[in-house]
């Protein structure tokens, strides 16, 4: 399916549903080729009922339309993802920094 991106990481968490949009999917693809490094996936695809529980964006945010990805990173792997997402297309960069998992 995808090269560095398994099909469990990639669907909803509730339902396990996966409907993860192709040109974003490409788009991150080749943002992950060129970091070199694993990108630990905390939330990608959710069902419009599960978003609504997680997330502030209720039943219609980015991650139920399959263009919003969650990854665990901290430290210079940070840096570097924040800098150079916008190169690969990326909008909506969100930053949380609280406790041990940060994305």
């Amino acid at each position: 399916m995808y090269r560095y991106f398994t099909r469990q990481e990639l669907q909803c968490k509730c339902c396990g549903a996966e409907h993860m949009d192709a040109g974003f999917m490409r788009k991150l693809e080749a943002f992950r080729e060129a970091a070199g490094f694993p990108f630990v996936v905390t939330s990608a695809y959710r069902c419009p009922a599960h978003n609504s529980r997680v997330s502030s964006t209720g039943r219609d945010g980015p991650h139920t339309t399959g263009r919003a990805i969650d990854i665990a990173v901290r430290g210079d792997r940070a840096y570097y993802l924040i800098t150079r997402a916008a190169e690969y297309g990326f909008t909506g960069i969100g930053v949380n920094q609280k406790g041990a998992s940060r994305f």
